[in-house]
C-alpha cells in the first residue's frame, strides 16, 4: 500500500528540484556546466544510476554525448548516436518519452547500456522554442517501472535544460559568427600607390550574415576588388563566407577575367556545398587605374561617380548567383576611370529597406556619394542611408578612388 505522506514528500521534493533546476540552469555559463548541474540534480531527485545529455549536432543528423553521470565514458569516448535509430535516437525523432524496461532485449544501438549493465531506461526530448536540441536519458542497474509523475519530472528538468541550453549556444554561435566574420574582413585596406579606399562594416542586429569585402593586388600589377553576401545568418553564412573569399582569391591567381573567376567559383560552390548560395562582385583594376573590369553574379551594380559628372549605378548585367547550377554566361563590363573617379561597392543591408525598393535605395546612394576622399564620401553615404537606426541585416560599403594626381 502506497504511503500517501511518503507519496506526497516525494513530489514536495521533486517540485523544489524542478524549480532549483531552473535556477541552475539558467545561473551557469557554459552548455556543460548547465547540463552538469541538471544531471546530477535529476540523479539525486529520481534515485536513477545513470543520467545522460545528448545534443543535436549542427547537421541534425545525430546526437553527441555532452554530459553524463555514473555513465562519463559516453562522453569521453564521444558516443553518436543517430536521430531515428536506437533508444536515443528514437526519442529525438520522436520527439516523446519513450521507457525501456529491459535494456539487454531492447533495440538500443550504443553498446555503452548493455555494457554497464543497465536494465531500465527513461528518455526525454530536449526541446526548446519547438526546435529539438537534444536528449535527455536517465538509466537504473535494477529493474525499474517509472512513474507518470517521475517523467512528468524529468520532462519539466528537461524543458528547462533545454532553454538554457539553446539561449547559450545561440549567443556562442552569435559571438562565432562575429568573430570569424570580423576576423575574414580586412582590418586594414591595403596601401596601393594611386589607390584611394574606405570601408564601413556594421554587422546587423538579428543575426551575423555572411557579407565580405577583399581588396588584393597580384602577380600583374592589377587589383582585385571583392564584395559579397552570403545567403543566410549566424555561424554557417560566416564559414562559407570564408571558404568562398579564399577559393576567390585563389582563382583571381589563374585567370585575369572577373566573369571567368566567378565561373570557377560557381561550379567550386556547386560541386562541393550544393546548399550554399551568394552574390558576388569581382571588379579588376589595370595596374595604370584608369580601368577596371566588373562581373557580377547576382549582385547590385557599383555606383560610379565623376568628377564634375553624374553619379549613377554602373551599366551591367546581374548574372546567376554564385551556388545556382546554370548554363546562362556571365559578362564583364568595362568601365573607364579618369583621374578623381570614385567607385561605390555595397551589399544590400546599405540600399534595402522593409518597405521599400532596392532601387529607391541604390536612388538614395546615388544622392550621397560624389567624387570626393573616400572617407569623407563613406561618412556621407553611412549617416544618409544608416544615420541613427541599428540596420537589421549586415552593412559593408567598400569605396575607392583614382587619384587626382
Amino acid at each position: 500500500m502506497t504511503d500517501p505522506a511518503g507519496a506526497f514528500a516525494d513530489g514536495a521534493r521533486r517540485f523544489e528540484n524542478a524549480h532549483a533546476i531552473h535556477d541552475e540552469a539558467f545561473t551557469e555559463t557554459d552548455v556543460e556546466d548547465v547540463l552538469d548541474a541538471v544531471l546530477e540534480r535529476v540523479r539525486e531527485s529520481l534515485g536513477v544510476d545513470t543520467a545522460v545529455a545528448l545534443l543535436l549536432d549542427r547537421q541534425q543528423r545525430h546526437l553527441v554525448a555532452t554530459a553524463a553521470k555514473g555513465i562519463e565514458e559516453e562522453v569521453s569516448q564521444a558516443v553518436h548516436v543517430p536521430v531515428g535509430e536506437g533508444f536515443a535516437g528514437r526519442v529525438a525523432a520522436e520527439r516523446r518519452p519513450v521507457y525501456i524496461a529491459d535494456v539487454s532485449s531492447a533495440n538500443v544501438f550504443n553498446p555503452l547500456l548493455v555494457q554497464r549493465g543497465l536494465h531500465s531506461l527513461l528518455g526525454v526530448p530536449l526541446v526548446a522554442d519547438g526546435a529539438l536540441v537534444g536528449v535527455l536519458h536517465v538509466g537504473t542497474l535494477a529493474p525499474r517501472r517509472f512513474t507518470a509523475d517521475e517523467t512528468e519530472f524529468l520532462q519539466l528538468a528537461a524543458d528547462r535544460a533545454a532553454l538554457a541550453v539553446r539561449r547559450r549556444l545561440t549567443r556562442a554561435e552569435h559571438a562565432g559568427a562575429l568573430e570569424l566574420q570580423r576576423s575574414l574582413v580586412p582590418s586594414a585596406l591595403p596601401a596601393l600607390p594611386g589607390l584611394e579606399m574606405a570601408a564601413r562594416y556594421r554587422p546587423g542586429k538579428a543575426s551575423v550574415g555572411g557579407d565580405w569585402y577583399d581588396v588584393f593586388s597580384l602577380p600583374s600589377g592589377e587589383v582585385g576588388v571583392v564584395m559579397g553576401d552570403v545567403a543566410g545568418h549566424g555561424f554557417g553564412a560566416a564559414v562559407v563566407m570564408g571558404r568562398l573569399r579564399s577559393a576567390l582569391r585563389a582563382y583571381a591567381l589563374e585567370t585575369a577575367d572577373p566573369a571567368k573567376v566567378l565561373d570557377k567559383l560557381n561550379n567550386k560552390v556547386v560541386h562541393f556545398e550544393p546548399d550554399a548560395t551568394a552574390t558576388v562582385l569581382y571588379a579588376v583594376w589595370d595596374p595604370a587605374l584608369d580601368r577596371v573590369r566588373i562581373s557580377s553574379a547576382g549582385h547590385w551594380p557599383p555606383v560610379l561617380a565623376l568628377p564634375g559628372g553624374p553619379v549613377r549605378p554602373v551599366r551591367m548585367k546581374p548574372g546567376v548567383l554564385i551556388g545556382l547550377d546554370s548554363d546562362v554566361p556571365r559578362e564583364t563590363a568595362t568601365v573607364d576611370l579618369p583621374p578623381g573617379a570614385l567607385l561605390c561597392l555595397y551589399t544590400d543591408g546599405l540600399v534595402e529597406r522593409r518597405g521599400g525598393s532596392v532601387a529607391d535605395g541604390i536612388d538614395a546612394l546615388c544622392e550621397a556619394a560624389y567624387a570626393g576622399p573616400p572617407e569623407a564620401v563613406g561618412a556621407a553615404v553611412m549617416a544618409a542611408l544608416i544615420g541613427r537606426r541599428l540596420p537589421e541585416d549586415d552593412v559593408a560599403l567598400l569605396i575607392l578612388r583614382r587619384a587626382l594626381g
